[in-house]
């Protein structure tokens, strides 16, 4: 079973999004689960391009109010 960690990124400007995601997926144990809320629209490139360059999985995203909460496995 993976655990689900939780990460507000709302309000903040590329690249800040993805460097926060970053900082807490290498704090986290492989397969676990990130999601991030975000409100910068570039997120929606950023953080899939970044999970690809990576090596962490991502599993999608979904509208939660204002922002977005994108959901990323741990490579």
């Amino acid at each position: 079973m993976t655990s689900r960690h939780e990460l507000d990124a709302t309000g903040l400007l590329c690249p800040l999004p993805v460097l926060r995601a970053r900082k807490r997926l290498l704090a986290m144990a492989p397969g676990e689960v990130l999601r991030v809320r975000a409100t910068d629209p570039a997120a929606q490139v950023d953080i899939p391009h970044f999970c690809t360059e990576a090596g962490h999985v991502f599993l999608g995203q979904e509208r939660d109010g204002e922002a977005i909460a994108y959901l990323i496995r741990r490579g």
